[in-house]
């Protein structure tokens, strides 16, 4: 066990870089946030003025390079992912990276062929909902056989509307809705069934509110199935248009029962019955649904790190989920069943 405390630096202060950069701040523990890199004088102020970081860098190359880091964490635009992973590996750190690791698989290789001769550091995808307490419970249930053999995974990721089209104009980097949402239910589905090799995928989709994605060849509402080796399957659902909230939901059914995980996204327990009728409060956005499994993966992260326990989730894990998103998303824009 390493006794001390563990320096972390972050790229990327966006909507969510902000999150993380505040939970390494204040809220986990055995760690300093002690750098923090932008492009946006008014992300690293942020860092500087909110949080307390002294260290601040408009350059990644310098950022990295930097001798007093430990560890860094990547919350940049996707298309980064891969040589900003690489380049964190190649400089001695340990790198948590949020997902999707790479938008082709090629940059995946790379970065798996980086890690394995770096193997005494740590490199992590934030696949966020295998920290999720509800998510955890749901495998463990799963992994002692309580539901017989599982064989399909009926799971969504569907977002509340933004009227004003945040994800269209991240359209042109996101990878698409399946890339950028269905990634999380791709991975658990492969959790959740045993990590069977996928083998086929179909999809499809339509416009209901944002017409602007046609021009990238996107949809606001995505459905897609995969088929995996030995007969399991997984059926994806994913929305931008929500009209109520966030709702991340997830169905695993086997031979001797089945489990469902976040159905109706209720935010608490109560429920309120008056003359407009019975309702509960639903979560708005995925932060507010999964903030306790965010600050559970950083924890992890850090123990990982510190060598107090290894990790689970694997770079593997994240190079089969960028190759099952890409099938469903070539089977989206060709009409057509892709090879995984």
């Amino acid at each position: 066990m390493n006794p001390k405390m563990l320096r972390v630096g972050i790229a990327g202060l966006g909507r969510l870089g902000q999150r993380h950069a505040e939970a390494l701040a204040f809220r986990t523990r055995h760690c300093q946030l002690v750098a923090a890199c932008s492009p946006s004088a008014s992300e690293r102020a942020f860092a500087g003025e909110q949080l307390g970081v002294e260290r601040l860098y408009e350059d990644f190359d310098a950022f990295v390079a930097d001798p007093t880091l430990d560890a860094v964490v990547l919350v940049t635009p996707t298309s980064l992912h891969a040589d900003q992973t690489i380049a964190a590996l190649k400089a001695g750190k340990h790198v948590f990276v949020e997902k999707p690791l790479a938008l082709n698989v090629e940059d995946c290789d790379r970065v798996l062929a980086v890690a394995q001769q770096h193997p005494a550091q740590v490199a992590m995808v934030g696949f966020v909902r295998r920290f999720d307490p509800s998510y955890l419970n749901a495998y463990a249930t799963v992994a002692a056989g309580e539901i017989g053999r599982p064989f399909l995974v009926r799971s969504q990721t569907c977002d509340q509307n933004d009227p004003d089209g945040f994800f269209v104009r991240f359209a042109p980097t996101s990878g698409g809705i399946f890339m950028d949402c269905s990634v999380h239910d791709i991975d658990l589905a492969r959790w959740m069934l045993g990590k069977p090799r996928a083998l086929r995928a179909f999809a499809t989709g339509t416009i209901a509110l944002h017409p602007a994605l046609a021009e990238f060849g996107d949809v606001d509402n995505g459905m897609a199935v995969v088929e995996f080796e030995g007969g399991a399957r997984a059926v994806l659902y994913a929305s931008r248009t929500m009209a109520h909230g966030h709702e991340t939901s997830t169905e695993v059914i086997g031979t001797a029962g089945k489990l469902t995980v976040g159905e109706h996204a209720a935010r608490d327990r109560v429920v309120r019955s008056d003359g407009h009728g019975v309702r509960h409060a639903v979560v708005k956005d995925f932060y507010e649904r999964f903030e306790t499994a965010f600050a559970a993966e950083m924890a992890a992260f850090v123990e990982a790190c510190r060598g107090e326990q290894a990790l689970a989730l694997t770079l593997a894990d994240a190079l089969e989920a960028t190759r099952i998103g890409l099938a469903i998303t070539r089977s989206l824009r060709s009409g057509l069943p892709e090879t995984v």
